[in-house]
């Protein structure tokens, strides 16, 4: 569903993704994990068409991103580590106008916002604007609107960025609720543990490269502990911190 092939994306002189090639297969939950500066969001941001590969391809359900952008773009819901609105809509406003970017049926919107709403604690928000929402009252809302259209392909960079447990673990049952009927997820995280805990295949990323590959068993084969924090670590022994 998901196929980047020999991406890499420049900064001037800095190669911050170099020839990554990656499959994200129909239904299939992947965590992509890295440190800081690794080059997970730059290859979201080109994933999502955000930025423009300068070698490589990306498609998304069969789409060339580079030559049918739109049609990729349709099939895919994705939200940013910092989600952008419109602030002095309300969310109900919020979910409309979303919903008439992706021409959603309106009785299917309806339906889709009730659930969405129910699911992510919204009701109680539906008529504030959206500039007087916390944090994580924002980011129950932004995956809300971009999962208002049932996408084939669901992308999002640090899911769990201001949520509560009691919201956060309504996130996770989203996230394996749509993977088990078929959405194809692609989630950047920091926290090991909701990669370890959703996650069908783990990808680690580091100076752009995929650095580890597998499911969780997989990536514990040759070692002595079963977490994944340490098989991390382990990665990294011999590097210092990386800046943000």
């Amino acid at each position: 569903m998901i196929n980047i092939k020999d991406l890499t994306v420049l900064y001037g002189e800095y190669v911050a993704v170099d020839g990554l090639n990656l499959s994200v297969s129909e239904g299939e939950l992947f965590a992509f994990l890295g440190p800081n500066g690794a080059g997970k969001t730059t290859t979201i941001k080109a994933l999502t068409g955000l930025l423009g590969p300068d070698e490589g391809s990306i498609s998304v359900g069969g789409h060339d991103m580079g030559t049918e952008p739109l049609e990729a773009k349709s099939i895919m819901g994705y939200v940013p580590d910092v989600a952008v609105f419109y602030d002095k809509l309300t969310s109900i406003e919020f979910m409309r106008f979303i919903g008439d970017l992706y021409a959603i049926d309106r009785s299917v919107l309806n339906d889709n916002t009730v659930h969405l709403f129910e699911k992510f604690d919204l009701n109680s928000f539906a008529h504030s604007p959206i500039e007087e929402l916390s944090h994580g009252t924002r980011q129950r809302l932004a995956i809300a609107a971009a999962l208002v259209h049932d996408p084939k392909v669901f992308v999002i960079d640090e899911p769990m960025v201001g949520l509560d447990p009691l919201h956060a673990r309504a996130v996770k049952e989203e996230l394996r609720a749509r993977s088990d009927q078929g959405v194809t997820v692609l989630m950047s995280t920091h926290l090991l543990n909701v990669a370890e805990e959703l996650a069908d295949r783990i990808g680690i990323i580091d100076e752009g490269k995929l650095v580890a590959l597998g499911t969780l068993n997989e990536l514990r084969e040759g070692e002595n502990s079963a977490a994944l924090e340490e098989i991390f670590l382990r990665l990294f022994d011999d590097k210092g911190p990386e800046s943000s």
